[in-house]
């Protein structure tokens, strides 16, 4: 591929801020949603995983991964980060429904190192916790960082999709003093939605 400095348009010796600036800017520029009726789609679509290539090249050398080849940590488009053994212990933690333990492991990384699969954990967490709403801003934040993983968008549009068809929305705090049948059955689609995501199944009829 080409020198990823370049095709960031930052200098090799610049901050890792600034490369991760770098890479935002350009994410937000070439994402797929703003291409969706255009002729320049595919140039964008092209682009955009140029630069995430990118990105992760710059990462992985940084982290001294020999010959510039990211080992795990690139995204492969499934979500698996085989290659940090942190997130993938949060994985398990999340798994094994330990939900505490992994928001406490979360929150334990810098902010600066918080990357999408940072945010899509953070919003698996708050759907075990049935924080919808702000388990849909998670998701989008991932999908806005990474926008061709097709886990991080799933997530996000089984959520959007049950939100809108089940009570016309989720909230996250309850005014009234019970919960009605929809908020249960709510409940459990979202649960199902999460079980889904991490690789399970609660309901197994949808």
């Amino acid at each position: 591929m080409n020198d990823p400095y370049k095709v960031l348009g930052v200098s090799p010796d610049a901050s890792d801020d600034e490369i991760k600036k770098a890479y935002r800017a350009l994410a937000k520029k070439y994402h797929p949603d703003k291409y969706k009726d255009s002729d320049l789609a595919d140039v964008a679509s092209e682009k955009m995983k140029e630069v995430n290539a990118a990105y992760e090249e710059i990462k992985a050398m940084r982290e001294g991964n020999k010959g510039g080849k990211s080992r795990g940590s690139k995204n492969t488009g499934n979500g698996n980060y085989s290659g940090n053994p942190q997130y993938n212990e949060i994985r398990r933690t999340l798994n094994r429904n330990n939900i505490g333990d992994a928001e406490s492991m979360l929150f334990a990384i810098p902010t600066a190192d918080r990357n999408a699969e940072w945010y899509f954990l953070l919003g698996v967490c708050n759907m075990k916790k049935q924080n919808f709403m702000d388990a849909q801003r998670n998701f989008d934040m991932a999908c806005s960082m990474d926008p061709y993983n097709d886990e991080y968008r799933s997530a996000r549009d089984q959520l959007r999709t049950r939100a809108g068809g089940y009570g016309g929305g989720y909230q996250t705090n309850q005014n009234s003093g019970g919960c009605s049948g929809c908020d249960v059955c709510s409940s459990l689609l979202c649960a199902d939605c999460c079980c889904e995501c991490m690789g399970g199944d609660l309901i197994r009829c949808c």
